[in-house]
């Protein structure tokens, strides 16, 4: 009989002390995950866009209730917060951004102008749409 082998284990999660960057990350790749569910929306409104008026305003009808414009919101943020962190893992893929305070920099970057890309959104669509 052979005996058994110990192997060191795998740093687990709780053997990590938590960074900003780390929650960013798993922020991004759920970013992409909620981009396909309001893929659909987007679709949703472009199909009814082209069937007709009581269609699309049934679509305007969701989109403009409470919740429909919290879920627009969401997914207006979801696709900034993915483009800016996107822009950061480019950066990171070209080879640069990997010292420690560069890195800190790159991920507030990205987080504070994905929540300033989707502010300034809604505030051009609310001033250009007048409120609707």
């Amino acid at each position: 009989m052979t005996a058994r082998i110990e192997r060191p284990l795998s740093p687990h999660l709780q053997t990590y002390r938590w960074t900003l960057t780390m929650a960013l990350s798993i922020v991004h790749r759920a970013t992409g995950l909620a981009l396909y569910f309001g893929t659909l929306l987007l679709a949703w409104w472009l199909t009814a866009a082209a069937s007709g008026p009581s269609a699309y305003a049934n679509v305007q009808a969701f989109t403009g209730s409470a919740i429909g414009k919290l879920i627009v919101f969401g997914y207006t943020w979801a696709l900034m917060h993915h483009l800016c962190s996107g822009i950061r893992h480019f950066v990171w893929d070209l080879g640069y951004g990997f010292k420690a305070n560069e890195r800190e920099a790159l991920t507030w970057g990205a987080l504070v102008a994905g929540i300033a890309l989707t502010v300034l959104i809604w505030i051009i669509a609310y001033a250009v749409g007048g409120g609707r």
